[in-house]
């Protein structure tokens, strides 16, 4: 489990400095601050969760159900949370009006998120 965590946190992690570059290098000029900063606090969250995977992956016990779900619940949380806002930014970019759907979809990445961290603190206190 920490080798498919570590390998899940360092792709997300590539991918976070990537759209984080794309973002103030490639979008700058083609959206607007708003949605430059929706973009952004995709990248962070992004970047945030990526960090948790990682000290995930430091725990004695990786085969853990509740480091599994943890890991389970922030990578899906990335890919609901950040993808959404990823796509929120740009739909007036791409032409595509009807992803404002993807508003409804970022606050159940944010409960993964939240989850994530509740079975990270189960998991810290059942670690002995």
């Amino acid at each position: 489990m920490n080798r498919q965590i570590i390998i899940t946190a360092s792709l997300l992690g590539m991918l976070a400095v990537i759209t984080g570059a794309f973002g103030a290098h490639g979008l700058k000029a083609l959206i607007s601050t708003q949605q430059l900063e929706v973009w952004h606090t995709a990248v962070q969250y992004q970047f945030y969760h990526v960090l948790a995977l990682l000290f995930l992956s430091t725990f004695a016990r990786p085969n853990s159900r509740l480091i599994k779900a943890s890991f389970y619940l922030f990578t899906f949380g990335i890919v609901l949370f950040s993808g959404s806002l990823y796509l929120l930014a740009c739909r007036d970019l791409l032409g595509w009006g009807w992803l404002s759907i993807m508003g409804l979809i970022t606050p159940l990445g944010g409960l993964l998120f939240i989850l994530g961290w509740l079975m990270l603190a189960l998991a810290a206190i059942r670690n002995k």
